[in-house]
């Protein structure tokens, strides 16, 4: 397997995932969050789908397995991926300061990082749009985040070199302040009606998990629900792929 391509990680993820289960099914909206705790973890591909294959071998020896009941979701592989990233961490350890290190030469043109900034700008725009009546602190944020995108787009071109990794902190500033705004102007029905979903999704694997996993992963989830809610697009660059 190729070093971890940090940009590939979700796509790569979700397409191992169908392949182990056999079929072609939707990931659900936790276990995309999952995904994204792993991420934020920074826990290598490598890692996560040496997890994933540990998982199944173990699930296929399970009552469930054995009663015709696939596995399905990722919560099943947080144990074994974490177990995974804690052997990696160990053997990089011994393997100098080169080890782990991320390669981003050449993963994204200036053309497409363009058209990317632009794109969620413009959906940004029609949320303002959407906002300015109800919240006007709300939709003047919205306003905000969309010209610093364009206006970032403006000059992506005109860089001598793109570093992805410096653009990926940047838009991880801008998420998380959008995080902030959304979740003080969610009513509370929205976040009763979303903390529901999380809890019910959740059941089955409460006591599998430890309690900054539930943690990580509640407050993942809760992003991702409030930007969807909000009509927002996500800004991190693992979007673009």
């Amino acid at each position: 397997m190729e070093q971890f391509n940090y940009f590939n990680y979700f796509t790569e993820i979700e397409e191992y995932f169908w392949r182990k289960r056999g079929a072609h099914v939707l990931v659900s909206p936790l276990d995309w969050a999952i995904v994204e705790t792993w991420q934020k973890a920074g826990i290598p591909l490598e890692a996560v789908l040496k997890g994933i294959d540990r998982a199944f071998e173990s699930y296929q020896r399970s009552r469930r397995a054995q009663a015709g009941r696939p596995l399905k979701s990722l919560v099943y592989c947080v144990d074994a991926v974490l177990d995974a990233a804690a052997e990696a961490k160990e053997a990089a350890a011994g393997s100098g300061p080169e080890a782990g290190t991320r390669k981003h030469a050449d993963l994204f043109s200036a053309t497409e990082i363009r058209a990317y900034f632009e794109r969620n700008a413009d959906q940004l725009r029609h949320a303002t749009d959407q906002a300015r009546a109800e919240n006007a602190t709300l939709a003047a944020q919205f306003e905000q985040t969309a010209r610093l995108l364009a206006e970032r787009a403006s000059a992506v071109e005109a860089e001598a070199a793109l570093d992805p990794e410096d653009l990926e902190r940047w838009l991880t500033v801008l998420e998380e302040k959008l995080s902030v705004a959304l979740t003080a102007a969610a009513s509370e029905p929205m976040m009763v009606d979303i903390r529901r979903e999380l809890d019910r999704s959740l059941a089955p694997y409460r006591r599998k998990m430890t309690a900054e996993q539930l943690s990580l992963l509640e407050r993942q989830y809760i992003q991702k629900r409030l930007f969807e809610k909000f009509g927002l697009p996500r800004l991190s660059l693992f979007y673009l792929t």
